[in-house]
């Protein structure tokens, strides 16, 4: 991973800044549209109503609320939809899931059903490019800007990491891109490997 950023150290934004960035330039997006890679097993998202049920042990209700938000959903790909772009993510998945995981891939499957693809790669599947250490997490937009989550001990996201150089930007949007096509569709790895499952017992 090292070798694709070139030395580029990015500029770090604290997490204010980094909100309004993003916001401001994730809806111009131009192609090849919004790319993201997640290889982090466990998060924390206190300020999501479901995730707040689910860490409370409140299985039912987390995914009650996930569907309540259907119509947001639908609202929010059809926007981006509109705006002349698509959203792409790869998740990196590690058997047996996590509680957290488990959680999550319930949203995302909901976000792949309104447009947010998703497709899943295992571990053994990114080691090649995991030679100086784990993938971050990192999201492009078009050829223009590349951001890196960056999470406290607790994997709460505190801060961000932002790079505008288009070499950059490209080659690592080129990377995510080349194991999205090779993983397994999200719909599909979801009813072999989740929809089975007990629910999870938070940690």
């Amino acid at each position: 991973m090292r070798e694709l950023l070139g030395g580029d150290p990015g500029e770090l934004l604290a997490l204010d800044d980094y909100w309004a960035d993003f916001e401001q330039r994730f809806w111009k997006t131009g192609p090849p549209g919004f790319w993201k890679l997640e290889r982090q097993q466990t998060f924390k998202e206190p300020q999501d109503e479901g995730w707040q049920a689910f860490a409370a042990g409140r299985w039912e209700e987390s995914l009650r609320i996930l569907d309540a938000r259907r119509s947001e959903f639908g609202d929010y790909y059809r926007r981006i939809a509109d705006s002349g772009f698509a959203t792409r993510r790869l998740r990196v998945v590690q058997e047996p899931l996590t509680p957290y995981l488990q959680w999550e891939l319930h949203v995302l499957r909901l976000r792949h059903e309104y447009g947010g693809l998703t497709r899943v790669v295992a571990p053994n599947q990114v080691v090649a490019v995991e030679v100086d250490g784990p993938l971050p997490e990192i999201y492009t937009l078009g050829r223009d800007v590349m951001y890196e989550a960056v999470y406290d001990a607790d994997g709460v996201l505190k801060a961000a990491r932002r790079w505008g150089n288009p070499d950059v930007v490209t080659r690592c949007q080129e990377l995510i891109e080349s194991l999205y096509d090779a993983g397994e569709p999200l719909d599909e790895f979801f009813a072999r490997a989740v929809a089975p499952l007990e629910p999870p017992h938070p940690d």
